[in-house]
């Protein structure tokens, strides 16, 4: 059974930064990306950013340039997250893609983001 488990989540101040981390076990299969997804209550899912295997990365466009994902080698994937806006508060989620069918996937559990002051 593949599980996906994400950390690195908490409480910053506005301004500040946070890095995500997220890795998956038990899989058989090849990744085909992964990628962040972020959702606060009453409102759908939305990508924050994603990164392939071929190494392109998409973003959404409320990022505007503020975070950055990555991978290592092992496949563990990371949100660096600067400059951070109140309104980045939610839960973020973290999912492998194992194909081109984007229904081919496994998600974290979330991890919460709150950024006050």
């Amino acid at each position: 059974q593949v599980q996906v488990a994400e950390s690195g989540g908490g409480l910053v101040q506005p301004g500040g930064s946070l890095r995500l981390s997220c890795a998956a076990s038990g899989s058989k299969f090849g990744v085909y990306a992964m990628a962040w997804y972020r959702q606060v209550p009453e409102k759908q899912r939305e990508l924050v950013a994603a990164i392939y295997a071929g190494g392109q990365t998409k973003y959404g466009d409320f990022v505007e340039g503020r975070f950055t994902i990555s991978r290592d080698i092992k496949n563990t994937v990371f949100l660096q997250m600067n400059s951070l806006k109140p309104e980045d508060t939610a839960v973020y989620y973290c999912k492998f893609q194992w194909g081109s069918n984007p229904d081919f996937g496994s998600w974290g559990q979330g991890t919460q983001v709150t950024v006050s002051s």
